[in-house]
């Protein structure tokens, strides 16, 4: 059920990513980024998108190139000439009908001739490669399909890793925000107890160098959300723009129970790969092979020199076997059959990486919520450690190298909690990148 529902959400992206990259417009920009609309608008708008269409618009017309087999020849052509070259005269006498005995052969004269002629020529079997071209090209097409599909399911979860990177570093400037307050009140009473003789000049430094990094890491992180929203951007086909995001509207990303990569796009891309190569191997083999064409054609002549005029035609079916041509068929199926083999070891080789990759995925995200679960209980700490060594230096009964001591593991706590928030959501977009799933049920 999972999995119907993947392939139902995944295709209405690709629906929707047709209809918008074909008519060459722009997606309407939202005023309010969630993780699913972000996903859906780089789908439509990014450039690998746009490129890996234009491969499937190649498929489409090498599909069209290789069906031409299967139709017919036809051809119409005219043309007029004078000649009083013996045989070529002699024939334009026999085709307007004006022969007589008294032409002397070797000398019949000038003679003129328009020729119209119309001609159809028609394959009946050429040893199956039509057939398997068109097969191959087929693939082909499926294989561009599964390719767009690939790029969708690497662009999606890439999009979604850099929405949590903003998250995180919005928590993280939030965190930088909240200990230079903290730093800042702690200053003021440090200042109030200096001025009252109550602490050492050491003390009041120290806090104030502190103050001083908690000011540097704040322009740091600050530096850090530009960047990671830039990043953003690009991902979505922009070069710039207003990035306003809301973290928690849109998310439904659930963990199916069996792991497994057999609807990875990769996968499919392959398979559909190893069906060309089978056909190519087939059109290749038909080369040992005769083909069978059937022809007919009508021609009118007529003169102006002798005045005569008259009509043929010729219809037949030719059939014609080479007997040898330099190795080339065998070079060609000796070829194709390496191809095949490549593509089967490459397969092969694929799905070991894949499972792996699955397994990896599924590893990640459970460490991540158990780490979660571990920064959740440090914060509750760490916030309650702050609390009452910020009371107690206020009674002055710890110095100010312990306070510092303890609003950087405060910090820390935050940090890590923010980071182990953002690192859940990445790995489970990941296992879902890694199971072949559409990022959102």
């Amino acid at each position: 059920m999972i999995k119907f529902a993947g392939m139902v959400f995944g295709g209405f992206l690709l629906l929707f990513s047709l209809v918008v990259c074909e008519a060459g417009e722009l997606p309407d920009l939202p005023e309010l980024w969630t993780a699913r609309n972000s996903v859906e608008f780089s789908l439509a708008n990014s450039p690998d998108s746009r490129v890996a269409l234009q491969r499937m618009e190649m498929a489409r017309a090498a599909v069209d190139q290789a069906r031409v087999g299967y139709y017919p020849h036809v051809d119409i052509s005219a043309q007029y000439g004078q000649t009083n070259n013996p045989m070529y005269s002699f024939g334009n006498i026999l085709n307007q009908g004006v022969f007589s005995p008294a032409i002397d052969f070797n000398d019949p004269g000038r003679s003129d001739d328009l020729n119209l002629r119309a001609g159809v020529e028609y394959r009946f079997y050429n040893g199956g490669r039509d057939q398997a071209a068109i097969e191959a090209a087929e693939a082909g097409l499926a294989g561009s399909h599964t390719d767009l599909a690939a790029v969708h399911s690497r662009l999606a979860f890439e999009v979604l890793r850099s929405f949590q990177s903003i998250v995180r570093a919005e928590e993280m400037l939030e965190a930088r925000k909240t200990s230079l307050t903290a730093i800042g009140a702690s200053l003021a009473v440090a200042k109030a107890r200096y001025d009252a003789g109550d602490l050492l000049k050491t003390d009041l430094l120290n806090l104030e160098v502190q103050q001083s990094r908690a000011s540097e890491n704040l322009i740091l992180a600050e530096h850090g959300l530009e960047l990671s929203r830039k990043i953003f951007l690009n991902l979505l086909g922009l070069k710039d723009g207003a990035v306003q995001i809301d973290p928690e509207t849109g998310e439904n990303q659930t963990v199916p129970d069996e792991k497994t990569y057999t609807a990875r796009a990769e996968l499919q891309s392959l398979l559909h790969a190893e069906e060309a190569a089978e056909a190519r191997l087939r059109a290749a083999r038909g080369g040992n092979l005769p083909t069978i064409d059937g022809f007919a054609s009508y021609q009118y002549d007529e003169g102006y020199v002798m005045d005569g005029s008259g009509d043929s035609w010729m219809a037949g079916v030719k059939v014609n076997y080479r007997l040898f041509e330099g190795y080339k068929t065998s070079a060609d199926v000796a070829k194709s059959m390496a191809v095949l083999a490549n593509i089967r070891a490459q397969r092969q080789k694929t799905e070991l990486g894949m499972d792996l990759e699955v397994k990896q995925a599924d590893l990640n995200y459970r460490q991540s919520v158990l780490r979660l679960q571990v920064t959740e209980k440090m914060v509750e700490q760490a916030k309650e450690s702050a609390r009452l060594s910020r009371t107690r230096f206020q009674e002055g009964v710890i110095l100010s190298s312990d306070l510092i001591d303890v609003e950087t593991r405060l910090t820390d706590a935050l940090l890590r909690q923010s980071v182990a928030k953002a690192n859940i959501r990445v790995a489970r977009a990941d296992l879902r990148r890694a199971m072949g799933l559409p990022q959102f049920d």
